[in-house]
């Protein structure tokens, strides 16, 4: 009983302090079902008829912004998401692909490099290029896109602290 009771008590900070780390890093903005695919858009460029009209949620890097009559095209590069589904630009990507949303989209309010997230369907995929090189570009209708700030990015990373009283903090670089 002693050495549970002690065991309980020498581990019980580590648990407090594991609680508090997971509590700074923001909740997904989109939530994910069983019709949610763990796919890359590479996977899918590659092999679209297996991913017809499964839903993902995927982001990146903002290429470029493609206004057409009746709708807009985002090319974007692909990242791997962290668990607040928030582009991981230190991993390799992942892949491009294209995001068709209904309408006109404002290029300038995502310019080229821009953090986006998005929720959509998956519609195929197209051949067009990347410079001179050939490439077979997934498709994903948007139903919805969030743009993250450099504060969004921020939140959750190297700028923790803990302590009692005033504390005052800075990014260390």
């Amino acid at each position: 009983m002693r050495a549970a009771r002690r065991f309980t008590f020498r581990f019980l900070p580590v648990l407090v302090l594991s609680g508090f780390i997971a509590a700074c890093a923001p909740a997904p903005i989109y939530k994910t079902g069983p019709g949610t695919v763990e796919a890359t858009p590479e996977q899918v460029a590659t092999a679209p008829a297996n991913f017809q009209n499964l839903q993902v949620v995927w982001g990146g890097s903002v290429i470029a912004v493609h206004n057409l009559a009746d709708r807009s095209e985002i090319e974007i590069l692909a990242y791997p998401l962290d668990s607040s589904q928030r582009p991981r630009l230190n991993q390799p990507t992942t892949g491009r692909f294209i995001a068709i949303v209904q309408g006109f989209v404002e290029p300038m309010d995502y310019p080229p490099g821009s953090l986006v997230t998005l929720r959509g369907a998956l519609a195929g995929s197209r051949s067009g290029e990347v410079g001179q090189a050939g490439y077979n570009f997934a498709l994903v209708h948007s139903e919805s896109m969030h743009r993250w700030t450099p504060e969004e990015m921020r939140q959750g990373h190297s700028n923790v602290s803990f302590g009692v009283g005033v504390g005052v903090g800075g990014r260390i670089r």
